[in-house]
């Protein structure tokens, strides 16, 4: 008689959950046996800021499975409460320690998952031991009793990622004074500058104060000091600087670290021992586009590669494909997304690139409600194929990037985004939907027909000598226009082509498509001419965002 498999899987949650269940599914005599130290194997840690300020009121639709459920339907065997305090990959074994009677024990495995998930980054400034974090329910408990006590008025968060951002929208809207303390230049500071800039004006306007380039040194029982001198009011402090592999455990067995500080695996979620797996936070993914190792904390993926862990484990040829980053991130109804490359990442890598900025309707303008959504779009310069894509708005944004991040995964050029067929109805989308105009744009681009400059560049074309045409109406340039703009309509410059100089002219409106259009008409008169990529709209944001941390 053959002997059943054994699996054990460190860590509950996406990853280990992921490939407890699907392994199951693959071999149902296969022993299977969770160790989760925590109290909860199975919970929803993305709906735990939402938790706390009673958008989720009930507690229990956060824990998505309990230890008897996994039993009754997937005779999966979990043991909460119970830590794994070492690896012993040359005996197949673990020790395992149970958190509340002390008694320790080992357990042996054909084959062990790792998925031991990230951990809060903690600052090491004085007093940072008040700060609370967010990484499960019962820091969710925490956190929701601190912002209970009828005395809290005043909160700050220290980091603006994910977690930051959606905490202080949660905070606020409790009535709570927040203040968000970020050490990069921008929230969100994965995000291109010019495009986080309008959420960075959404959290200011509805009541969040931004600290940026900001450095705690320290945190006193009402305060939090900036190296600045400034104190922010501060009654409760949250340490949101981000979070970093848990993977001590797997270090002190042997396991390859990489280069990112992940677990390093292979394309079969295959750590550097043949018969240990690992998914979910803790391990660094291969990026899609590049080739880099990046960490990438994000459930979707911890999901995926936690199933694929399981799919090799029962013998299933499979292979990981690269991460491309696809992500959100919602607050006060406003919304920012990206997949793929960002501008900043190109740049680091060395990578081609060539850039395009639109702002087209979230859906028909003549139906009530359509809102701006605001596009970003890289491609390579050569070949047009899809690099990487950013959007923020309040209407249509994830729509837009998941079409992106699908296009991206399956090779499309820019290009091809004209042809794509997408639903349409006027209150949903337009006949030439915002993603096809990310096409047509590009399309515009990459053929050479409407070339462009960037908005960090133009300060520096007008320096050698450009001339900067704004072709809006008047109306639209009394309220706001460039430094150094001339002012001539874009119905009226056939007419006025005497003030057009002959070369190195610049012209802009106020989202890109009527400077397309001024540009062929003056490229139809001899001109040499430039379109500012993304109109007056991409540069405000832009020079906005910079003049944020220069002031």
């Amino acid at each position: 008689m053959i002997k059943p498999l054994k699996v054990v899987i460190i860590g509950g949650v996406a990853g280990g959950m992921s490939a407890a269940t699907r392994l199951r599914r693959l071999k149902e005599d296969a022993q299977i046996i969770v160790f989760e130290m925590g109290q909860h194997v199975s919970y929803a840690n993305c709906g735990l800021p939402y938790f706390v300020s009673n958008v989720i009121s009930n507690r229990d639709e956060l824990l998505l499975q309990t230890p008897e459920s996994l039993w009754s339907r997937f005779r999966i065997d979990v043991r909460v409460q119970t830590m794994v305090t070492s690896i012993a990959p040359e005996s197949r074994s673990v020790t395992v320690k149970n958190l509340v009677s002390g008694e320790e024990s080992t357990e042996s495995y054909d084959k062990l998952v790792i998925s031991t998930g990230a951990k809060p980054r903690r600052l090491n400034i004085p007093g940072i031991e008040r700060a609370l974090t967010l990484r499960n329910v019962l820091d969710a408990d925490a956190v929701k009793a601190a912002v209970e006590t009828a005395s809290l008025k005043s909160a700050a968060i220290i980091g603006a990622g994910f977690i930051g951002v959606e905490l202080a929208e949660n905070l606020s809207q409790m009535g709570i004074e927040t203040t968000l303390i970020h050490r990069g230049a921008s929230a969100l500071s994965m995000f291109d500058a010019e495009m986080i800039e309008p959420m960075q004006s959404a959290l200011e306007e509805n009541g969040i104060k931004l600290r940026l380039l900001a450095e705690p040194v320290s945190v006193t029982s009402t305060e939090v000091v900036l190296a600045s001198g400034e104190r922010v009011s501060a009654g409760l402090v949250f340490s949101a600087a981000g979070v970093e592999p848990d993977n001590a455990l797997a270090a002190a067995a042997g396991l390859e670290i990489g280069s990112t500080g992940g677990l390093k695996v292979d394309h079969q979620q295959r750590t550097s021992d043949p018969n240990i797996f690992a998914a979910g936070d803790a391990v660094e993914k291969h990026g899609m586009l590049g080739g880099n190792h990046a960490l990438v904390p994000l459930a979707n993926l911890a999901n995926r590669h936690g199933r694929q862990a399981a799919d090799a484990i029962a013998g299933i040829q499979v292979e990981s494909r690269g991460a491309l980053g696809t992500a959100i991130v919602g607050a006060f109804g406003f919304a920012a997304a990206l997949t793929g490359l960002t501008e900043k990442a190109a740049i680091a890598q060395g990578l081609p690139h060539s850039v395009i900025h639109l702002h087209p309707g979230s859906h028909a303008g003549y139906f009530p409600g359509a809102k701006r959504i605001s596009l970003k779009v890289l491609f390579d310069p050569t070949t047009g194929k899809l690099l990487g894509a950013q959007a923020n708005g309040f209407d249509g944004v994830d729509k837009r990037i998941d079409v992106l991040s699908t296009a991206i995964y399956a090779g499309l050029t820019v290009d091809d985004l004209m042809d794509l067929e997408l639903a349409y109805a006027p209150q949903f989308g337009s006949a030439k939907d915002a993603v096809n105009q990310a096409g047509y744009v590009g399309n515009n681009a990459f053929s050479g027909m409407t070339p462009t400059v960037q908005w960090y560049d133009l300060a520096k074309a007008l320096e050698s000598g450009a001339q900067l045409i704004d072709v809006r109406t008047a109306t639209e340039f009394a309220a706001g226009s460039i430094p150094g703009a001339i002012n001539i309509d874009v119905n009226e410059l056939r007419g006025n082509l005497e003030r057009v100089a002959d070369a190195n002219v610049i012209v802009h409106c106020a989202v890109g498509q009527r400077g397309h259009v001024a540009t062929q008409i003056l490229r139809g008169f001899g001109k040499e001419v430039r379109n500012l990529d993304g109109g007056y709209a991409t540069w405000l944001a832009g020079t906005s965002a910079i003049q944020r941390t220069s002031s």
